[in-house]
């Protein structure tokens, strides 16, 4: 699938990757894409989070409805973890610059599908991407300086809320990702800290968090 080719807000250069595919153990391995609060489903608020992203690449099932113009790939195998996700975005997101022979993203947001009031804190992901490209010597690349940012709110950092610099962490998640840590590849970044609400930043994690954000009807019942 051919993916979307509108440019990013403004001459911000930015791909998103929205990790999709997780098995919902605590929710009685009901999709957590699927939630819907009667008007919009989890899925559909990730992908207007990142709405001026391009490509967004979608990592899960091929039973997820997406978009005209979003991106699927999924994790090998299935079910192997976020960072096995992120992998799989990544490398979906380099393939298709390749085929359309653009330039790949100078950045890339990371996002999980759980988050349903997570726009404003996109926002502000995104605001400090332009602030560190405008910043004199910065330099993604640099062992010694930070080649992203994710968001902490009270104190709890969030590794599925973030923004990078494409080719450094494409370079840090292209091997052993399987069933391991996000985090633990992500620190390789020193991802600088960006301070959010915990209410732009919850998550649907089990049926109790489901009915606080109010997304409790699954509008479909498996992957």
């Amino acid at each position: 699938m051919p993916g979307s080719r509108l440019p990013a807000e403004g001459d911000f250069s930015c791909a998103a990757v929205v990790v999709a595919g997780g098995a919902s153990r605590r929710l009685n391995h009901v999709p957590k894409a699927s939630l819907s609060d009667g008007t919009n489903t989890l899925l559909g608020c990730a992908l207007e989070a990142v709405a001026t992203a391009s490509p967004r690449v979608v990592v899960g099932p091929e039973s997820l409805p997406l978009p005209s113009g979003v991106l699927r790939t999924r994790e090998d195998p299935p079910f192997s973890g976020p960072a096995a996700a992120i992998h799989a975005g990544l490398e979906c997101i380099a393939a298709d610059c390749e085929r359309s022979q653009v330039p790949l993203p100078e950045w890339c947001l990371i996002l999980g599908v759980d988050t349903p009031r997570v726009a404003p804190a996109v926002q502000q992901l995104i605001a400090a991407a332009r602030n560190a490209e405008r910043a004199a010597g910065f330099s993604p690349t640099d062992s010694e300086s930070s080649a992203g940012f994710w968001g902490v709110a009270e104190g709890i950092y969030q590794p599925l809320v973030g923004i990078y610099h494409f080719e450094a962490i494409r370079s840090v998640f292209s091997t052993g990702t399987t069933d391991a840590s996000v985090r633990s590849f992500l620190r390789r970044l020193n991802p600088a800290a960006v301070e959010m609400s915990a209410a732009d930043t919850a998550d649907v994690d089990t049926w109790e968090q489901a009915q606080a954000l109010g997304y409790t009807t699954s509008l479909w019942s498996s992957y």
